[in-house]
């Protein structure tokens, strides 16, 4: 893309965290951009030092609230008319993922519609990673290089050193991502099969597989209430299961996931540092992603092979 010296990486406000770790394994400094606030709610967004023909890489999760995504186009736009000659939107969790497709008539399909704004606001290209769905890449007019968090989380696992390993998902759809930790583990693979009445509230939820005597994990790519994942262990625990952990890529962790993962059977939950989590549980423990985004941001300036940091 260009000399490896010529991009500047800046930080949207609740990204700081993880992009100072970024810029760390970097060895490079942090861009000077200045956010202002208003007495209504309003902001606006000012880049203090020149970005004139260099590559910048745009640091900025989107979880809600809204002024998070909307922080970030104001940051590509200003960017844009401020001449720089790329602009990366690195974005370690893609919010509005789940709103993927039509599941019912009248709905949005709101995660096309942020694609949308992205590529209307001017970024060049997106660096994400364990979006809820692999085909939303194609949502986006714009290359876009899709990390996994398995390249931390298998490490992590295999560090752990369980006999009688087994990997389980809290639901079908699930299954592909788990699948694929089963086969590099060489371990057997459980589902969990579930129905929901409403968003955020499980219904039913049945085992398919045996977990007796297994130390079971547990994989998804986000825990939002912990509801689905902490029903999961208790059900896996009564089936005869030794232990339960989980690994999940991004912690959403609403209210009351916290209380819930605190009072669950499981032993602790492993989440990568994609999205800030502020609030105490003994069982929650996070990895950092700072030097699998600073790699990719190397190898995409220096025109290097992102899937060859892939584990699986």
């Amino acid at each position: 893309m260009s000399d490896y010296s010529s991009f500047m990486v800046f930080s949207g406000t609740k990204s700081k965290y993880l992009t100072e770790k970024i810029c760390k394994s970097l060895g490079k400094p942090m861009g000077n951009l200045v956010i202002t606030h208003f007495a209504d709610g309003e902001f606006s967004v000012s880049y203090e030092e020149s970005i004139r023909g260099r590559d910048v890489f745009l640091v900025q999760s989107t979880f809600p609230n809204s002024d998070n995504l909307m922080e970030l186009l104001l940051m590509i736009d200003a960017a844009k008319r401020a001449s720089a000659r790329h602009i990366i939107a690195v974005i370690p969790y893609f919010g509005w993922a789940r709103q993927d497709r039509k599941d019912k008539p009248r709905v949005s399909i709101g995660a096309k519609l942020v694609a949308d704004l992205l590529s209307v606001a001017g970024i060049d290209r997106l660096i994400t990673m364990d979006l809820h769905a692999d085909q939303e890449q194609g949502f986006f007019d714009v290359p876009v290089d899709h990390l996994y968090a398995s390249s931390i989380m298998l490490p992590y696992i295999k560090g752990l050193n369980l006999d009688n390993l087994c990997i389980a998902t809290p639901d079908v759809g699930g299954s592909k991502r788990a699948n694929t930790y089963a086969k590099y583990l060489q371990c057997p693979l459980v589902l969990c099969n579930k129905s929901r009445e409403k968003a955020n509230e499980v219904a039913t939820m049945q085992v398919i597989g045996d977990v007796k005597g297994k130390n079971v994990i547990i994989v998804d790519d986000m825990v939002d209430t912990a509801g689905s994942i902490t029903k999961a262990a208790k059900i896996m625990k009564d089936h005869g299961a030794l232990s339960v952990r989980a690994i999940a890529s991004h912690c959403v962790m609403s209210d009351p996931a916290t209380q819930r993962i605190e009072d669950s059977v499981l032993e602790e939950i492993v989440f990568t540092d994609s999205i800030p989590y502020t609030k105490k549980c003994s069982k929650v423990k996070q990895v950092t992603v700072a030097d699998l985004f600073a790699e990719t941001i190397r190898r995409v300036e220096s025109n290097q092979s992102i899937s060859s940091q892939y584990i699986v």
